[in-house]
């Protein structure tokens, strides 16, 4: 569902009057009113450090703070205990421990079940003991380190494009890609439903935005014959598996797309690698096309790969002028050598074990069947590795996670204005570890709890 901070009732499906009586009882003053009254800079000219307005001076005076804060004080007068933030006592898989008690767990990217893996443990442990926890400077600055380089290779080739470069971050990825490649004379074209980090890019870039209805390939194709020709260069994101919906596009449509209006073709796939595809080669091997269709490969490490950090991979000629350009490669220190093993462990896993997706599908089948026999609004999802169950409002999906995470089922609410206020849901991330009977016991329990 797209996003619609505009949409009525806000959070917890509280109106606009609701959240100012909130602000006036639970709230020291507002940032609004701090500035009350004050004449317009203009009219002032220069002013003295001691006439900036208090407001400006402090922290718990930012308007960021005061939205922090109106959802916290909503769920202290409605008896809803903060669902975030909860402490992990070990390697959170399909089970986790918090506060002492086992739960099931749906709240975690761990989808092949990598993190916490042996054989992944002792590859960053031995990567430890040969290079250290870091590698002290950029790239650039500090030289490479093998593992480095055979992780890049190995994403590469798993890909089918020729070269591949790794960031520190997977949000940082994303913005510094797209904002150093593109500029004010071009324009980028994406999905409604595309990830944070890529509408941070385009705004660092300068470049002309505009988004089409979510996995409209005929929208899209219509956009670009109205406006291309007044850009130089264009680019179109879409997303691989899309983490709120948990569904994906028609990927040769939007490839057909892209040829004919001559743009270029950037997918995230941070959720889909080693999600899709008989061998988890994500939205590539599932329709059977060329890596190299795709100008711009885009993955995280964090999910399927069980690490940290980001990755671009496609031709050689984009991987190296980010590698010598992009601020978020050259001014950033390089890749934790632990770091990268663990994930190039995790990627070898991937390839000698598919039977883990073959799993990991077949849970995801089951818990999207379940759920809709039972009545359960899981909205456009495929059923792979995201399935959403779509309750209403942010004050039912909060309470709703509270009232599982009694019954030792951990699974987070997502919000307004993440989504829709009227789309708030509880997003269930599957894994290949977990067994039919806790996708079972999950389900029937979620459908009591929904029910009610």
């Amino acid at each position: 569902m797209s996003k619609d901070k505009g949409s009525a009732g806000g959070f917890f499906g509280l109106t606009d009057q609701a959240k100012d009586d909130l602000i006036k009882r639970f709230l020291p003053r507002r940032a609004a009113d701090a500035d009350a009254g004050q004449p317009d800079a203009a009219v002032l000219g220069p002013r003295a450090a001691a006439d900036i307005p208090e407001a400006f001076c402090r922290f718990d005076r930012f308007p960021g703070y005061e939205a922090l804060l109106v959802p916290r004080a909503a769920g202290r007068r409605l008896g809803i205990d903060n669902p975030f933030f909860k402490t992990h006592d070990g390697v959170a898989g399909a089970t986790t421990r918090i506060d002492g008690r086992l739960y099931t767990n749906f709240s975690s990217y761990n989808y092949l079940g990598f993190c916490g893996h042996p054989q992944v443990n002792q590859a960053a442990q031995e990567a430890i003991d040969r290079w250290g926890t870091s590698v002290s400077a950029s790239r650039l600055v500090a030289g490479e380190r093998t593992v480095q380089r055979d992780l890049e290779t190995a994403l590469a080739a798993y890909h089918g494009v020729a070269d591949c470069v790794v960031f520190v971050s997977g949000h940082a990825t994303n913005v510094t890609t797209v904002g150093y490649l593109f500029g004010p004379k071009d324009l980028v074209v994406h999905d409604a439903l595309i990830h944070n980090s890529v509408l941070q890019g385009i705004q660092l870039s300068g470049a002309h935005r505009r988004s089409f209805p979510h996995n409209d390939w005929q929208a899209l194709d219509r956009l670009l014959t109205q406006i291309r020709m007044r850009h130089e260069r264009a680019l179109v994101v879409v997303e691989g598996i899309y983490s709120m919906d948990g569904d994906f596009p028609d990927l040769p449509r939007f490839i057909e797309v892209k040829k004919r209006h001559r743009a270029f073709l950037m997918v995230d796939e941070a959720h889909s690698l080693g999600v899709l595809g008989a061998n988890g080669g994500g939205l590539r091997e599932h329709f059977g096309v060329p890596g190299t269709d795709v100008d711009i490969w885009m993955g995280t490490l964090s999910k399927t790969l069980a690490s940290c950090g980001g990755y671009i991979a496609g031709e050689p000629a984009l991987v190296e002028q980010l590698k010598y350009g992009a601020p978020g490669f050259l001014y950033s220190v390089g890749m934790s050598p632990p770091v990268a093993a663990a994930a190039l462990a995790s990627l070898r896993l991937l390839q000698v074990e598919p039977q883990r997706v073959a799993q990991l599908q077949a849970r995801g089948r089951l818990f999207l069947e379940l759920a809709r026999q039972r009545g359960i609004d899981v909205g456009t999802s495929a059923g792979y590795s995201v399935v959403p169950a779509i309750v209403g409002n942010s004050l039912k999906a909060a309470r709703h996670s509270n009232a599982l995470f009694a019954k030792g089922i951990n699974v987070q609410p997502i919000v307004y204005p993440a989504v829709e206020e009227g789309a708030a849901r509880l997003r269930f991330f599957l894994s290949c570890s977990h067994t039919e009977e806790q996708i079972r016991e999950a389900v029937q329990v979620l459908a009591e709890i929904v029910g009610r």
